[in-house]
Parts: structure tokens; sequence; C-alpha cells
């Protein structure tokens, strides 16, 4: 319970400090849910996905964007057993709440995983919708100018899933991003979150940083490779990734992606995914 309370704590501090005006640009003009930005002043879309790397952009007041996973698959292999995971439409919902705070709503739709036992072989399979996460965005520098933008990420992610033994998370991740020439962007995050460990139901925390490449390859294709390792306070377990994707410019609003994300140990897992974006 204690746990669980200063979960919800380091949330809710994620959220109230920087509404303090951590050194915030002020608009001249202050838009919010009720009020939008008009479609013809809107930022560029930024996109969450497809890397690790968050961004530290929010979705413009009073507009909403949709990301998803449309289809994730994900190996994972521990000491006592292999996990075979498939996810359908792992959404993400943005809504922009005021020029520099925006509320996502994250849920699973669809999940299947197989569980093996590595010393006896028996599978285990279970399916159905998947946990419900919180996440609030509050951008502190960079939203609408300058090369350096950063935010902070507070999350808690709720156990409400069919297909897996889930427990209360959360943690807070504060994603940047330097513009650099050429058109270069380099993004960076640090994270830290308390989660469940793989095999039971008892928790550790985990540190996680990244460091991300992304240019333009042609008029609407962007590549991005990416770097970043998490570290298991409770095991004292370094994981290491490499990460590489591309995203497609279909419409203005519109984007399509795909990649993979590849662990380096063996105990890392593996995941393959395609995913789609939208603004509204």
């Amino acid at each position: 319970m204690k746990k669980n309370y200063n979960l919800f704590i380091m949330f809710m501090c994620g959220i109230l400090l920087p509404l303090k005006g951590f050194g915030q640009e002020k608009s001249q003009r202050q838009f919010s849910l009720f009020h939008p930005v008009p479609r013809a002043e809107l930022r560029e879309m930024e996109t969450d996905r497809p890397d690790v790397t968050e961004s530290p952009y929010t979705v413009d007041a009073g507009h909403f964007q949709y990301e998803t996973d449309l289809v994730r698959v994900i190996s994972e292999k521990s000491e006592l057993q292999k996990t075979n995971t498939l996810l359908i439409n792992q959404m993400n919902l943005k809504i922009g709440i005021t020029n520099s705070t925006a509320v996502q709503i994250g849920f699973q739709t669809y999940g299947r995983q197989t569980e093996t036992e590595l010393d006896s072989g028996t599978k285990t399979r279970t399916d159905g919708h998947g946990d419900l996460t919180l996440r609030i965005k509050q951008n502190l520098v960079g939203n609408d100018k300058g090369n350096f933008v950063i935010a902070l990420l507070p999350y808690v992610k709720f156990p409400t899933s069919k297909y897996e033994d889930s427990r209360l998370e959360g943690g807070l991740i504060v994603p940047m991003l330097y513009k650099l020439p050429g058109e270069w962007n380099l993004g960076f995050q640090v994270e830290v979150d308390r989660l469940k460990n793989q095999d039971q139901s008892a928790m550790h925390t985990e540190f996680l940083q990244t460091l991300t490449l992304s240019h333009s390859i042609v008029k609407g294709l962007e590549g991005m490779v990416e770097t970043y390792y998490t570290y298991d306070f409770k095991a004292h377990q370094f994981s290491n990734y490499i990460n590489a994707a591309l995203q497609m410019d279909l419409a203005k609003d519109f984007k399509l992606d795909a990649g993979i994300n590849l662990g380096l140990q063996h105990t890392a897992g593996k995941h393959y995914f395609i995913g789609a974006s939208f603004r509204l």
C-alpha cells in the first residue's frame, strides 16, 4: 500500500510542479480545450511513436491525436520462461488541454500472450483487452519555438488487463529534443518507473535512458535510429536495445510507421510493429 501511495505522489508532483511555470514561454494568444487553436495555426504534427523516446511537444489545445500500434509482436525470454505476445490496436489518445498541457489515455484493445515454461515445456495462453494508462504531458520549454524542447510526462497504468497478470504501475518520463543543423533531430529521454517483475507479482524500480537520431530520407519519409538501456535496481541488471523505424506522411495529419526494437541480451525483449497516427 505504501508503494502505491508513493507512486501516486510521484505522479501528482509531475503534474502540479510544471503548472508553476518552470520557464514555459507564454504564447501571445491563450487557447484551451474549449477554445481550440485554429487549424491554420496548428504546429507541425509530432508523434510519440514510433521510437521509445517520447516527443516533448504537446498536441495543440482543443485538438485530438490518435496514435496506435496496429500490430505489435513481442518475444521475451527470462531464466524461467519464454513469452510471446501479440497486441492489436495498442492505442494512445492525446487531448490538447492548454497551449502546453495535454492528457493522454492509453489502452490495449486486444492482446494474446503465450507463456512457455522452460523446464517443463508447459504452455499457457491467455487473451483479452489490456491495461489502461493515464498520462499528462506538460511542456516546459520550446513548444512553439527554439532549438531545445523539454517536457514532463508522468503516468499511471491501471491493471485492467485480461491477457496478462498486471499490477498498478507508474513513473515519470522526461523527454528532450535538440534541433541540429541540416534538419537533424537528436532526441534524449530519462525515465524512472515502478514496474511489475516479469515472472512474479513483486515490483521493482527501473531506470531508462534513450538516445535517438532522426532525419528525412526523402520528402514525406523520415528514418530514425535509436539506442537505449534499462537498469533494474532490484536485480542489478542492465538491458540494452537498438531500434530502427520509418515514418511516412500520407497526408498532413496522417502518418504510418513500421519498425523493430531488438534487445541485445538474451533476456531482453524483441518487438516488431506497424503503427499509425492521425490528428483531428
